[in-house]
């Protein structure tokens, strides 16, 4: 016996009936994905100790270097001038952070006590990166010129460990 295929109408053609938003539906979609996008684009503010906020984006195309210090920790104040240098060069960035979370005029002024010369931040940007807190000073969180953590070093850095790293 040979099968028969049948129409499951009867051979009536049936149109489906549309919905109120089909018409819409790619104009929402687009809307959608534009948001979504967006959603990716948060503007990263870091508070400076001694001036306006500035954006992390601002930073890209540059190596960025967060360093962790203490006023009482001995091989931070031994780096502090070979980050003044590294902060002058055009393609890096030198951010400092108290360990201790001294902040606001009582930052500045230990930092100027301690010959610090690079952006001093108000509070600790790693929570915000997913960053964990140093077990250990000085440490030096180094990211790379797409904005991407390469590596954490901890005890004092030279300019010369530094370009060693990135190539320069």
């Amino acid at each position: 016996m040979g099968s028969v295929a049948r129409s499951l109408t009867g051979g009536i053609s049936v149109q489906y009936p549309e919905w109120p938003c089909s018409r819409r539906w790619p104009g929402m979609l687009g809307v959608f994905l534009v948001v979504v996008a967006l959603a990716g684009c948060e503007k990263i503010e870091l508070q400076r100790a001694d001036g306006p906020p500035m954006n992390w984006d601002n930073l890209r195309g540059q190596w960025v270097l967060v360093n962790y210090w203490a006023e009482w920790c001995k091989p931070c104040l031994e780096e502090i001038p070979e980050l003044n240098e590294i902060d002058k060069a055009p393609d890096m960035t030198v951010l400092g952070v108290n360990f201790d979370g001294v902040s606001g005029e009582a930052l500045t002024a230990l930092g100027g006590k301690m010959g610090i010369e690079f952006t001093m931040l108000e509070k600790d940007p790693g929570p915000t990166f997913g960053w964990k807190m140093p077990v250990a000073l000085p440490a030096t969180f180094i990211v790379n010129p797409q904005g991407e953590l390469v590596e954490t070093r901890f005890g004092p850095q030279t300019e010369d460990d530094i370009r060693a790293l990135v190539g320069g």
